[in-house]
């Protein structure tokens, strides 16, 4: 199938070598010429325009931006639909907020051109391991796409299948579904990133826990000297807490245990603080999710241990680096 991408960072760029890898066409499009002329290297076709990726797909063409969520995406797309004819698609594969999806299908539907909004899971590991999607688009528009999606997407592996599960559409299993309308994808992901913020405070406080064991303000026969590395690769193997960022865990205190090359000064994307606004018109209660983000917030005036192992599971899975102080 072919495809336009515009964006070839660390998503992006990897996004396009899967599905080059596994026989698709990408035209690819992004500010740097370098980036584009290294895909091109790789067998992408490389344009310098917008105009220029219009013109080399085939109608009706496919168009995925993998950008920034918000300007960046935004002055994309409005100028992608003065250049797009009907019946072409718009995919937003990037960390948009969901209202804005359906702000701009809405925008685009007079003039035919569909849009599709895919909440993106797997960071920098997605080329190896797949990435697992949540689509948000006409179901017409998600079955026009599914090769993309299904050669994206991690597949069966080995991870055991649900006993139980009976279900008629194995696209979950295989790492992908149409999540329904647009703007359902980018609301799952959302909420997916809400949980990955919980998850990460509850290792990196527990962690903590356990680095302050020795501490001298507790009675001497009551201090421990844990080895993390050790603990983190136990709960690995049979445990009811083993994760990928158990893994990724794991892997950064293998190379450091005091994790003394990180400051703790850990960055939230937007998605949590969308996913906590979520909770508050839904009038649901996220304490543990809300909590997590705030944590994030602290972090940047605190350097403790837990900080500093959330900024190691951000950096494992998604290469996201501090910002600086």
């Amino acid at each position: 199938m072919q495809l336009g991408m515009i964006g070839l960072g660390r998503m992006g760029g990897n996004i396009a070598r899967r599905l080059m890898n596994r026989g698709h066409e990408i035209v690819a499009y992004d500010r740097s010429s370098e980036t584009v002329a290294a895909l091109t290297q790789e067998g992408a076709t490389g344009v310098d325009t917008l105009e220029g990726l219009v013109a080399s797909l085939q109608a009706p063409r496919a168009v995925w931006v993998m950008l920034p969520a918000g300007e960046a995406t935004e002055s994309t797309i409005d100028t992608l639909a003065k250049l797009l004819d009907a019946d072409d698609v718009i995919i937003d594969g990037g960390n948009t907020f969901y209202k804005d999806d359906i702000r701009r299908a809405q925008a685009l539907k007079p003039q035919g051109i569909h849009y599709a909004d895919v909440g993106t899971s797997g960071g920098v590991w997605g080329l190896e391991r797949g990435y697992c999607m949540m689509v948000g688009a006409e179901r017409a528009i998600f079955e026009r796409l599914d090769p993309l999606f299904d050669d994206l997407a991690p597949g069966y592996g080995d991870l055991e299948r649900t006993r139980g599960r009976n279900a008629p559409d194995d696209r979950a299993e295989r790492g992908y579904i149409h999540a329904g309308p647009v703007g359902a994808g980018h609301y799952v992901k959302m909420v997916h990133n809400g949980i990955e913020y919980g998850l990460m405070q509850a290792y990196a406080e527990g962690f903590e826990l356990m680095q302050s064991k020795s501490s001298s303000a507790l009675p001497e026969d009551q201090r421990f000297e844990l080895n993390l590395a050790d603990v983190a690769e136990v709960w690995r193997r049979g445990s009811v807490v083993s994760s990928w960022l158990l893994d990724l865990t794991a892997q950064a205190l293998a190379g450091d245990s005091r994790l003394d090359h990180y400051t703790g000064a850990v960055a939230d994307s937007g998605e949590g603080r969308w996913t906590i606004d979520a909770a508050v018109e839904q009038g649901v209660a996220a304490p543990v999710l809300a909590n997590a983000l705030f944590a994030r917030f602290s972090s940047r005036k605190e350097n403790t241990y837990a900080n500093r192992l959330l900024s190691a599971m951000r950096f494992g899975f998604g290469g996201h680096v501090e910002p600086p102080k």
